[in-house]
């Protein structure tokens, strides 16, 4: 490991600014800190960190190479992706006022129902897995920025690598936007929220539905 420390930064510092660029994970996991508490939204970033692991997989398999070169494939990835950002987008723009008029959590009548662990993990490694960008920006690592001389083993580590910071990140991100000052203060527009947050979940799925492989 100690001869690809130069390949290793390269890689890190990639995938960093890739993670930390506002895109439909840090969207999910805005939504999911604010309408549904700390909890939830961690459950969320492990998921978004654990679909990671399937791009890697797929990028040294050879498999992302395919997905990239034929369109009838990426296409399909790319719908499946926006049909999901669309449909978690619509079900937020049906949000309803707080019955008893309150923004503090935990206090409107009909507030969306909390998703259990296993909910809210599905939703973000689905939100990671079906991004088409993700696949690319994967594709273009593993191919360009990576030697294929560089052993599996130790691209297995820098797959670990990403995934782990990918987690962290976000948790970090879920555990700021869930802070009772920081909810109660998003939570103050009630409803109004989940509306723009559906929006953006909309806007993003039209994004991704828009996009292509080159």
């Amino acid at each position: 490991m100690a001869n690809y420390w130069s390949e290793f930064l390269l890689v890190a510092l990639a995938h960093f600014v890739a993670v930390a660029s506002p895109g439909p994970d840090f969207a999910m996991v805005l939504r999911q800190s604010v309408t549904f508490g700390r909890r939830p939204a961690i459950w969320t970033s492990l998921g978004i960190g654990t679909g990671i692991f399937l791009h890697v997989a797929y990028s040294l398999l050879g498999i992302g190479l395919l997905v990239r070169s034929s369109v009838l494939a990426f296409n399909i990835l790319k719908w499946l992706g926006a049909i999901y950002l669309a449909w978690i987008g619509l079900k937020a723009l049906r949000a309803r006022p707080f019955a008893n008029g309150s923004a503090a959590p935990g206090t409107a009548a009909k507030t969306p129902a909390v998703p259990d662990r296993r909910a809210a993990f599905v939703t973000g490694f689905l939100t990671n897995a079906l991004n088409p960008k993700a696949t690319l920006f994967f594709v273009a690592l593993f191919s360009v920025v990576i030697n294929p001389r560089t052993p599996v083993l130790v691209q297995s580590v820098y797959g670990v690598w990403m995934a782990v910071v990918t987690m962290g990140w976000f948790t970090l991100v879920s555990l700021f936007f869930s802070h009772d000052r920081v909810r109660a203060a998003f939570l103050r527009s009630g409803h109004w929220f989940e509306r723009v947050m559906g929006v953006i979940l909309l806007g993003l799925g039209v994004r991704l539905a828009l996009a292509t492989a080159r």
